[in-house]
């Protein structure tokens, strides 16, 4: 699972996927649901379980994946347990709009029994989110490149522009960030940072190379400091980079408070 651009385009699409679903798990009827009604019941509480399960995932990635990622933490280390937990409530929800539309449910099909039907809805739709992400992070086609850039624009599609603001390393891939969006290329960040060329940064972190026009501020939270980026990007700066930036002039003038 990954964080995908937040835009309309994006939630769109991932609506449409939902209502998509829910219809077909409709027509299917599945754990049993095939003979509690006809169709278009079955299709109604289906597309309506989709969309609950699925925005309410889409919003926790939304906001797990981009601290995940800035922590370092991997994904297969906080997504389990985000799907796990989700589905305490959800379960709770769903379970309820199900009783009202066919009261026998509540003896029919334990508590426990639903939380576990409901984890595997919610990993459908993990799964058909992640599928998306990877369609709307590949490059259709490669990016043209004038004579004598930098080798590292190859790699961002035309949907994203060739504006840098930042690379960050996630597991065996480096991801590329345009105040467009990003872009995920397997690749070390070793490997990135030699196709930089004259771009004009430094490596603020093992994992995160930024771009000295990319910084809007200087964020000190206690003895940690974080960049803030164009496009609401924040970088975090490692201990033993602060007196590269604070030479290279980043910190002179920039520092903001918590907020």
């Amino acid at each position: 699972m990954s964080d995908t651009p937040n835009t309309a385009r994006v939630w769109a699409i991932e609506l449409a996927v939902c209502l998509a679903t829910g219809a077909l798990m409709g027509v299917i009827g599945p754990f049993g649901s095939f003979f509690n009604d006809v169709l278009a019941v079955r299709i109604a509480y289906w597309v309506s379980v989709f969309l609950i399960c699925g925005v309410t995932l889409r919003l926790a990635i939304r906001v797990l994946a981009p601290r995940a990622r800035r922590a370092g933490v991997p994904v297969w280390a906080w997504a389990p347990a985000m799907v796990l937990a989700l589905g305490l409530p959800l379960a709770g929800i769903t379970r309820m709009i199900a009783i009202a539309i066919w009261p026998g449910i509540r003896q029919g099909v334990s508590p426990v029994d639903w939380y576990g039907q409901t984890v595997l809805v919610i990993l459908i739709y993990g799964a058909l989110h992640a599928t998306l992400v990877r369609r709307l992070e590949s490059p259709a086609s490669p990016q043209p490149v004038k004579t004598g850039a930098p080798h590292i624009l190859r790699h961002l599609p035309p949907r994203l522009g060739s504006d840098l603001l930042c690379l960050s390393m996630e597991d065996h891939y480096v991801r590329l960030h345009t105040e467009r969006g990003s872009v995920l290329v397997l690749m070390s960040l070793g490997q990135a940072l030699d196709e930089l060329g004259d771009l004009d940064g430094l490596q603020v972190h093992r994992s995160w190379w930024v771009a000295r026009r990319a910084v809007d501020a200087v964020i000190e939270d206690g003895r940690n400091l974080r960049l803030r980026l164009k496009g609401g990007i924040e970088a975090p700066v490692s201990r033993a980079s602060v007196a590269r930036l604070r030479s290279a002039g980043w910190l002179d003038g920039r520092a903001a408070g918590e907020t």
